[in-house]
């Protein structure tokens, strides 16, 4: 069982930056690739940034491309989410999850994510 926590979330102005932080506890985070990602009112939950177990490979969603940044601290048992360049259409509940062990590539697949965190509101402001 691995029991996720998010925080950092909050109000921002739009062009503003937040990190968000996802802490792992009753397990290693480092055996799992881990995954941020978000859902506005209204709408489905969708992906938005992945890594894997290692750090050596991540992959994220075409409208965060080159504003968010996703990485791991092992020692630290945390992933963060670094977004820059918020705008108002990022608004949205933030979650993190692990993704089932055994899948050998990054999904974007909310089915192959097993453990999710109770998620952190981000707001963006126009």
């Amino acid at each position: 069982q691995v029991q996720l926590v998010e925080s950092g979330g909050g109000l921002v102005q739009a062009g503003g930056s937040l990190r968000l932080s996802c802490a792992a506890s009753q397990r290693a985070l480092s055996n799992y690739a881990v995954g941020w990602f978000r859902q506005a009112p209204g709408k489905e939950r969708e992906f938005v940034a992945a890594i894997t177990w290692t750090g050596g490979s991540t992959r994220y969603t075409d409208s965060v491309k080159g504003r968010f940044t996703i990485s791991r601290d092992n020692a630290k048992n945390t992933v963060y989410l670094q977004m820059n360049s918020l705008k108002p259409e990022d608004t949205a509940v933030y979650y993190c999850a692990a993704q089932r062990v055994g899948i050998m590539f990054i999904s974007v697949r909310r089915p192959d994510y097993n453990y999710w965190g109770q998620g952190t509101q981000v707001t963006v402001s126009s």
